[in-house]
């Protein structure tokens, strides 16, 4: 027996398997599995010669799936599906198939990111026991297990820091690891920087960081605590946001190894383009406000170009021009702006942001892949890119994530703000589900497209423990 599933499970599921030159000259038009996942399979369209064909997977020793047989030039999609369909129930039915079979080339070893390490449980981070333990949290915790045998590292801390400390920071590295996955590249995760991204077109080398609490000076004393008004809003994009991204990024423009080797010099990534992404875990969410990462984004290409858009209504349009920010200054601290002007920063060739590499993301990839528990709703809410140009703010909307209509992607949130005084520049088709920025005749360019997500959040609607 077969089933269809979603492409979002069969991507989840098969997300080390697939390759940027594969969707370049196939298209994917269904996907089957077993009635047990333990064989999965697409039907593709061969893009040159416009014939149809197959492909099926199943995991190897160590639980990743992989290709084990395919067929082509088949001429219709009908036939294509039936041949598929007929070759997963065949492999099923084989009594000596136990839901693996050895492919070569398997690693000794894979990471298990909820492994029981013996630690204490007030060692553990709060947000790790949340995702291990409650069952809300389920559709995020079973994405981690899915994609945990394709993280092959060369960073012995992973796990622990995942589990303990630095949640939030191995949280965002995993979601650019899937993100670039998704996408078809091949990513290596390495100690330091911590991704080699590669493709027939593209190679580029990637450092994560992430902007946490300041526990003393200036910034440790946060706006209000979150800003409440409009005139504490500007200051805090203008000027509070500025320093807490700069003081992350700076921080990795200049660190160096214990040869004085900055990133983009260590061996293996050399004279490749360099991205520093970034994400906003500074202010977490409390009962009354948001996470800082849904509406902080505006002061980070403040800091980058050192340049700010205003929007003034004249003759009933919006008019928006860019004016310089040369200084920011928060309670008596100066920092200058424009991080790309910085001496050494020519060697930054990109940042990217996002504001989705969080704990929701992973939850609803993981609704949409059939991995809700029974009487939960996943509630998504928030605003949606307007491309009208007199759009001062987004376009609001509200979704239920299991609706069928409903789709959601890696990449969707991603921002990428590309260097004007690169060395080594890299395009924004590097980049193809992000909003790519980019500075020329002072003044920042923007190509983004219709429907993108500037910021939500995610509210989980769950019985009642009394029923």
């Amino acid at each position: 027996m077969t089933k269809p599933i979603s492409r979002t499970l069969f991507d989840l599921l098969a997300i080390g398997t697939r390759l940027s030159f594969t969707r370049v000259v196939s298209e994917e038009c269904s996907w089957w599995s077993d009635l047990d996942d333990q064989v999965l399979g697409a039907v593709v369209l061969d893009k040159t010669d416009r014939d149809y064909g197959w492909i099926m997977l199943i995991r190897d020793l160590v639980g990743r799936f992989r290709c084990v047989d395919l067929e082509v030039s088949l001429p219709s999609e009908r036939a294509a599906t039936a041949r598929l369909r007929l070759a997963i129930a065949a492999k099923s039915r084989d009594r000596r198939f136990r839901g693996f079979e050895a492919q070569g080339g398997e690693p000794n070893y894979t990471l298990d990111l909820f492994e029981d390490r013996g630690v204490p449980e007030d060692r553990l981070h709060k947000y790790y026991l949340e995702l291990r333990d409650n069952i809300s949290r389920s559709p995020a915790k079973k994405v981690l297990q899915a994609i945990s045998p394709w993280l092959i590292t060369s960073d012995a801390h992973l796990v622990k820091e995942f589990q303990e400390a630095h949640f939030d920071q191995r949280l965002w590295e995993i979601y650019l690891w899937a993100m670039f996955r998704d996408q078809g590249y091949d990513v290596e995760h390495r100690e330091a920087p911590d991704l080699r991204v590669t493709s027939p077109w593209h190679a580029f080398s990637v450092e994560a960081t992430t902007v946490a609490p300041s526990t003393s000076g200036p910034l440790a004393d946060h706006p209000n605590p979150n800003p409440s008004s409009e005139e504490e809003m500007e200051d805090f994009i203008r000027h509070y946001m500025p320093m807490k991204f700069g003081s992350s990024l700076v921080s990795k423009l200049n660190k160096t190894d214990a040869q004085g080797r900055h990133y983009w010099e260590l061996p293996g990534v050399e004279n490749l383009p360099f991205v520093l992404a970034i994400a906003d875990f500074h202010k977490q969410a409390d009962g009354d406000t948001p996470a800082s990462m849904t509406y902080s984004q505006g002061g980070l290409y403040v800091y980058l170009y050192g340049s700010r858009a205003s929007a003034n209504l004249e003759d009933g349009k919006f008019v928006v021009r860019e004016e310089p920010v040369p200084l920011h200054t928060y309670k008596g601290k100066t920092v200058p702006s424009g991080f790309f002007d910085l001496p050494g920063a020519e060697n930054v060739s990109a940042v990217l942001f996002s504001n989705a590499g969080t704990i929701s993301k992973f939850e609803r990839l993981g609704v949409l892949a059939g991995f809700a528990p029974a009487g939960h709703k996943y509630i998504r809410i928030g605003h949606l890119f307007d491309p009208d140009p007199n759009a001062y703010v987004g376009i609001p909307f509200s979704v239920d994530v299991s609706d069928s209509t409903y789709e959601e992607f890696w990449g969707d949130e991603v921002q990428v703000f590309h260097n004007p005084r690169a060395l080594r520049p890299i395009s924004p088709e590097a980049f193809p589900d992000a909003a790519n920025f980019l500075y020329e005749q002072e003044k920042v360019i923007t190509f983004d497209r219709p429907g993108r997500v500037l910021s939500s959040l995610t509210m989980i609607l769950r019985p009642r423990p009394d029923g």
